[in-house]
């Protein structure tokens, strides 16, 4: 039975129990099972209406809320091909995905959004918003049931590539099922093997990662598989009040989001003083060395002191009461933040994969996860080690291809192994590490992806002749830049401020530093046909770039 039939049936027996609720203004609204497929319903006679063909494409740009989750299924179950589209992203770059995807309408959430890219588009497909879709009548309950294959195509996400156009990733019904009944079976393994809400009570899950993201959209759709409360957060800067507000039993994060909760513990504790201050430090200390093997004899006094004073409080006003986990993904979690949340008595749990692997391809165990691996592979897929110590995976997860991308799809579907451009090793124990990619790719602690030749590229047209550009952020929270040659520092700030308005928040250059040596063949820093050694340059200049990441987080 493909997902949308299940997740159906799900809802069918949760028709009276709240499954879905967002906050927005602080008052949390939701609907119950039943209300949600009549609002699916509404949104499919809707495009019923519209005389729609199946394999149609449906662009889908909004917010997250709980029309968002509706009208994905509406249109899946009427054989639509969802665009899930980032409603933060530059409209131009909006435009290029849906006229690469040649969407039959697309879907807003709003005005602002729609006029943006009829801005950047004036030729653009017929736009509805939410308000109009939803406003009609639903579906008759005895014609819901979705026409789905196994075999069909429900979404076509894009994602980045080193050459900065955007390939859209086609994912079938059947790479999606196999995925739910993994993530499914894993949170079950979590929560004790609870599953249906009428055995323990339901899940309690606070999302705040966007849906048109391959592993936030798989997440949420298994918290519905699985009859959870989920609780939308509509503005990420409410994240710290809401969070606790939801006391969540477990949800997705991505590392930016852990980094920050850990400073702000320290900062607040700090700004408090007094005795709670002396005895957090203390505890961090023994802690310290306890990883390290040099306990002093007091440290498990401090430590037993914390635990039992100041670490219960932290985590109440951090996460609720609840927790049994943080799941982290999307880009790679520092041993420093895992270790210091279990520090805290709090586990985290690491996933790793691609969209092109339908989001996951490994996950921590929960009853014993590895500081600094993302866990095994999951039950059902080969991984391994190719050329260049390189990750290739095969499994039902894989994707069929990239959308009207044959020959990209070959490049990175060879002898039926995908290979994911990432380098890595697995321990003893079958739990894997991602050590770096083989591509350019800057992933930051976010998630987002971004290839920097584009961006470089575009920073140069705007400086004298001879410039060379090195865009740097892997793992960091946004971007900087290393600027080598003669130009000045008014300069290069007036390049970005040319070239950052014309681009999504996360691909900003926020600070950057200049270097009066060109990088060289001679010096070592350019290979023999003039490409920059980024591994390298990120060695030889650790100390500058640290700098910069300091000079942005004083301010």
């Amino acid at each position: 039975m493909p997902f949308v039939e299940e997740i159906f049936a799900r809802l069918r027996e949760n028709s009276n129990t709240v499954v879905l609720e967002e906050i927005r203004d602080g008052k949390i609204t939701g609907v119950t099972g039943g209300e949600l497929l009549e609002l699916i319903g509404r949104a499919r006679n809707f495009l019923a209406s519209k005389n729609l063909k199946n394999f149609d494409r449906c662009g889908l740009l909004a917010a997250n809320s709980i029309r968002w989750i509706a009208m994905d299924f509406a249109a899946m179950a009427e054989g639509l091909i969802v665009v899930p589209l980032y409603s933060r992203q530059a409209p131009a770059e909006l435009a290029a995905m849906m006229k690469d995807s040649t969407p039959s309408l697309i879907c807003c959430g709003d005005a602002a959004l729609r006029d943006g890219i009829l801005q950047a588009w004036p030729g653009a497909p017929p736009h509805f918003l939410f308000d109009e879709i939803f406003a009609g009548e639903g579906k008759p309950a005895n014609n819901i049931d979705p026409q789905l294959r196994a075999e069909d195509a429900v979404t076509i996400i894009y994602t980045s590539g080193t050459s900065g156009e955007a390939k859209g990733v086609v994912l079938s019904a059947a790479n999606v099922s196999f995925m739910l009944g993994c993530t499914a079976a894993r949170l079950d393994q979590l929560m004790g093997g609870r599953s249906l809400p009428n055995q323990s009570g339901q899940d309690r899950i606070f999302h705040y990662l966007p849906f048109s993201f391959c592993a936030s959209w798989i997440a949420v759709l298994t918290f519905l598989l699985r009859g959870s409360r989920i609780t939308l957060n509509t503005d990420l800067t409410k994240i710290p009040n809401d969070m606790p507000a939801v006391a969540p039993h477990y949800f997705l994060n991505v590392p930016q989001l852990l980094e920050r909760m850990r400073r702000g513990v320290d900062e607040q504790i700090a700004k408090k003083g007094g005795i709670g201050q002396a005895i957090y430090s203390r505890a961090k200390e023994a802690w310290a060395r306890k990883q390290e093997n040099k306990s002093q004899p007091t440290d498990a006094l401090w430590f037993s002191v914390a635990d039992a004073i100041v670490f219960p409080t932290i985590r109440k006003k951090m996460v609720g009461g609840n927790l049994k986990a943080l799941i982290c993904g999307s880009a790679p979690l520092t041993p420093e933040t895992q270790d210091y949340f279990s520090m805290l008595g709090i586990r985290v749990l690491q996933v790793y994969g691609l969209t092109e692997t339908t989001g996951i391809l490994t996950m921590d165990d929960p009853a014993n996860p590895a500081p600094g691996r993302v866990g095994p592979t999951i039950p059902g897929i080969e991984m391994r080690i190719g050329d260049g110590e390189e990750i290739v995976v095969r499994g039902p997860n894989i994707f069929p291809g990239y959308w009207n991308r044959p020959q990209q799809t070959a490049e990175v579907m060879r002898d039926g192994w995908f290979h994911t451009g990432d380098q890595g090793e697995m321990d003893a124990s079958g739990n894997w590490r991602i050590v770096g990619r083989i591509k350019n790719l800057i992933v930051l602690s976010s998630g987002h992806k971004i290839s920097p030749e584009v961006m470089e590229d575009e920073i140069a047209r705007y400086l004298p002749p001879g410039q060379q550009v090195v865009v740097v952020g892997n793992g960091r929270g946004y971007l900087c830049a290393i600027v080598a040659g003669n130009a000045s520092s008014n300069q290069v700030q007036a390049a970005l401020d040319a070239v950052n308005p014309q681009l999504p928040h996360y691909k900003q250059v926020r600070v950057f530093c200049l270097r009066a040596d060109a990088f060289s063949i001679e010096n070592g820093m350019l290979t023999a046909n003039g490409k920059l050694k980024r591994d390298l340059i990120s060695a030889r200049l650790k100390n500058e770039i640290e700098d910069m990441y300091r000079v942005k987080q004083a301010v």
